[in-house]
């Protein structure tokens, strides 16, 4: 399967409590809920088109509790991301998790897990939010796609993606579009930095040397 994915940043790189305030407000996080305000149908067309690829979801402890307070209530057949989650495999990366609660859920503790699964045939093993588990995906070069929608929101607190400790990462722009609200969507995958020339500017030209 690949893994891919799937997460909500600020234009700061902000990943915590997009969702609402009570989502996540660990470290005294108070800024909660800032996607409300721009999701609308092109936000939901965006994240559909996720769930129709999925076939297997992953998730970090902290998210997949939050989930499970919520879309296991969700019994419309009609709402795609409620009927994947509910009845697709899922697997949950925690070390001290003994007894999921949430039907088809399988816990795994470890990238070495992760990567065993990713060797399993299948579509997408989808991963979404889980801010640590996704660090240390990005850190053992396990995700092969990035599926990112950017907010017009700053917050200069929280969570985030990407932190200064992790290794340098180029990549490939597979997909890339904004929408009416504000948001931006763009679709990744990791590959190497290409060392580059020097920028300079001869004669009011500018090029690369």
């Amino acid at each position: 399967m690949r893994l891919t994915l799937h997460t909500f940043l600020t234009i700061d790189g902000v990943m915590q409590g997009p969702g609402g305030p009570e989502e996540d407000a660990s470290g005294g996080f108070d800024q909660g809920g800032w996607v409300v305000p721009y999701a609308g149908p092109e936000f939901d067309e965006i994240v559909d088109s996720w769930f129709t690829r999925a076939d297997a979801i992953l998730l970090g402890r902290s998210t997949y509790e939050m989930f499970l307070g919520y879309w296991p209530r969700v019994t419309d057949p009609e709402n795609l991301v409620a009927s994947k989650l509910n009845a697709l495999p899922k697997y949950v990366a925690s070390r001290t998790l003994r007894d999921p609660s949430w039907s088809n859920t399988t816990v795994v503790d470890g990238v070495d897990q992760i990567r065993a699964l990713k060797e399993q045939p299948g579509g997408e093993l989808q991963v979404h939010g889980s801010c640590g588990l996704a660090r240390e995906l990005h850190r053992a070069g396990l995700i092969d796609e990035y599926r990112l929608i950017t907010f017009p929101v700053t917050l200069g607190q929280g969570k985030r993606l990407f932190t200064p400790e992790l290794p340098p990462t180029a990549f490939t722009v597979l997909e890339s579009r904004t929408a009416s609200s504000g948001l931006s969507y763009a679709v990744l995958t990791p590959s190497a930095i290409t060392p580059g020339g020097e920028y300079v500017v001869v004669d009011g030209v500018s090029a690369i040397a």
